[in-house]
């Protein structure tokens, strides 16, 4: 059972004098999901991975929603033994959140410390960040700062990486 869940976490977020707005719409459980259901709302939007690298090492890898991610890319930039995907189970225990709903929020529920995470650069050029407070029926919008404000308050200084960027295709 997970430490936190979304009102725990807004209470914290408050508690910290960090601002947020939040809107309430279906259950997104993908990034085409939540383009067509989402609304407008300013700022970048976040695609999260839950990952795994071939010695049992855990990582939440944040980038931008248009950013492609190459899983062996993003582990030779981390010195990191291969990455898959982790399983379902394992992003229950350690996050306490379903597919659909990972975000860098979910960092709150990993009190051991087992998780890394890792933020794509581009993430840090945005002024706002919308991302899901720990359920996918909701959309958070958090400035940046103070989303690396709550990652230091939950003992989860992130790491940054810089993709390639990719030409899109015509």
């Amino acid at each position: 059972m997970p430490a936190h869940d979304s009102q725990n976490l807004m209470s914290m977020l408050d508690a910290l004098g960090i601002v947020t707005g939040n809107v309430e719409h279906p259950p997104l459980r993908t990034i085409d999901d939540s383009k067509r259901l989402r609304g407008n709302l300013p700022g970048g939007h976040a695609k999260s991975l839950f990952l795994k690298d071939k010695k049992g090492g855990y990582w939440l890898l944040v980038a931008l929603e248009q950013t492609r991610v190459d899983l062996r890319t993003a582990a030779s930039l981390l010195q990191a033994p291969r990455f898959s995907f982790a399983a379902e189970q394992d992003l229950a225990r350690l996050l306490g959140v379903v597919p659909g709903a990972v975000s860098p929020f979910a960092a709150i529920n990993d009190v051991h410390g087992e998780v890394c995470v890792v933020l794509e650069r581009r993430v840090l050029e945005c002024e706002l960040l919308n991302c899901h407070p720990l359920r996918n029926d909701r959309t958070t919008t958090i400035a940046i700062g103070d989303l690396l404000k709550f990652l230091e308050q939950v003992r989860h200084r992130p790491r940054i990486i810089e993709l390639p960027e990719v030409a899109a295709s015509t």
